[in-house]
């Protein structure tokens, strides 16, 4: 899953507003964000294999460092220790820890059983992914609902600030059809290496919190708090 995660964050954004965008992003992708470094590691492995299922053509062969229950709890309570470490409000703590977790779950939802429970142990997923017209239909839901109610409350912006969450949702929906539509990756390394190139995007999403003007309150349209 990939726009699922960007619509948690969103809607976790809604949530607490007074919350960075660019960490709620980084701890919805979390997961995301340390398998390409544990993939170049050697620590973590994954096979270009069309037709491992009908949506994307990686087959996640080992990964319990990222991706196992067990490990991603353990990131997901060192996101909300980083948060309280930085005098973050203890709301946004356990919000970065639910995002976390969330990851894991939404990949269970779409993954075929490749997720481990922990560290060799039994693995789990749903299969979402062995159906394309599901997996589009359950993903482009998610970010369309999450977008517009985000774009209604907390990331209303200027004009100029208008343009760069425009570009930003736009980039994520074209990096998405991208996946579905494009060649396999040419090889594990490039995974790997386009993979990292996601912190763009955590930082592109914290920058843009500079660009709104605050939270709309609602009860007087066109007003901002």
């Amino acid at each position: 899953m990939f726009l699922g995660h960007y619509a948690a964050a969103l809607l976790a954004k809604r949530a607490v507003p007074v919350a960075s965008l660019g960490a709620l992003v980084a701890a919805a992708q979390l997961p995301d964000l340390v398998w390409p470094v544990f993939l170049l590691l050697g620590w973590e492995r994954v096979e270009i294999t069309p037709g491992d299922t009908a949506f994307t053509p990686l087959a996640f062969v080992h990964y319990p460092w990222s991706h196992s229950l067990l490990l991603v709890v353990a990131w997901a309570l060192a996101a909300a220790l980083a948060a309280r470490l930085r005098s973050r409000p203890p709301a946004i703590g356990a919000l970065a820890c639910a995002l976390v977790v969330s990851h894991w779950v939404l990949d269970v939802v779409t993954h075929r059983p490749d997720l481990p429970l922990y560290p060799g142990g039994p693995v789990v997923g749903f299969g979402l992914w062995r159906s394309v017209p599901g997996t589009l239909l359950v993903e482009l839901a998610m970010f369309l609902m999450a977008a517009w109610l985000s774009l209604r409350t907390v990331l209303r912006p200027q004009r100029v600030g208008r343009l760069a969450v425009g570009a930003f949702l736009s980039t994520l929906l074209l990096i998405y059809i991208g996946n579905v539509v494009g060649p396999p990756p040419p090889s594990p390394k490039a995974v790997a290496v386009v993979g990292v190139g996601q912190w763009v995007l955590v930082a592109w999403a914290g920058w843009l919190d500079q660009r709104r003007i605050g939270v709309v309150d609602e009860s007087s349209p066109g007003r901002h708090t």
